[in-house]
């Protein structure tokens, strides 16, 4: 397992319009190849009499499962640059469709290309792009005496403080990234007299606000 990878935050739709044929653009993350195909399914079910259905998605950290489909388009003018558009960002666990109505002009096959890359992009940014890092999550007590410097200190590292409980001591979850665990948790120990009790939960990827 990678320590972290690239992929889109949310479902999006971009519609361009290029010699009077409509071309939407969509971007969703996808875990896995079933995610992948039930989205390409969903899109082509909205849009019935589209002239096309081009794709590509890139699936697993390592880039696992790649596919694409030109969907009747000439071939190599738009699932491998759709899916050059992921690469070119390093994007993963994603698929990406574009859906064309032929608008009566014929685009060449320069034109296609630039068509359904500009589509891909437009998708991809509507989307948001983010890090997924490999985080660690700690269950966490500390003394009321301690809060404040402790607060202070987390205030100034990479890390998120969640479901905080007020009782007999204050507990919480701490979220870091796995790579910074152990030398962030040192620091917190210091910040608070070494009164932090932790103890990590699970391990998961979050998103993290840190540009790709």
């Amino acid at each position: 397992m990678t320590d972290s990878y690239i992929t889109v935050s949310d479902i999006s739709c971009e519609e361009i319009i290029i010699n009077k044929s409509r071309f939407i653009g969509y971007a969703s993350p996808c875990s896995s190849e079933e995610d992948a195909l039930s989205f390409l399914q969903r899109i082509r079910d909205e849009h019935k009499t589209a002239t096309h259905h081009c794709y590509a998605y890139i699936i697993g950290e390592n880039c696992g499962i790649m596919r694409y489909s030109d969907d009747g388009e000439p071939g190599g003018t738009a699932g491998m640059p759709i899916m050059d558009v992921m690469r070119t960002k390093s994007i993963v666990n994603c698929c990406i469709v574009v859906v064309r109505y032929f608008g009566g002009t014929l685009l060449g096959t320069g034109g296609l290309v630039r068509a359904y890359t500009q589509s891909a992009q437009a998708a991809l940014s509507a989307s948001g792009i983010v890090r997924m890092e490999k985080t660690t999550i700690f269950h966490c007590t500390l003394p009321y005496s301690a809060w404040d410097r402790f607060r202070y200190a987390s205030e100034h590292l990479p890390v998120r403080i969640e479901d905080i409980d007020y009782g007999s001591s204050i507990s919480f979850h701490l979220a870091l990234r796995s790579s910074e665990s152990d030398e962030l948790i040192a620091r917190l120990s210091d910040a608070s007299d070494r009164t932090l009790q932790s103890v990590p939960e699970s391990e998961s990827y979050t998103a993290w606000k840190t540009e790709p």
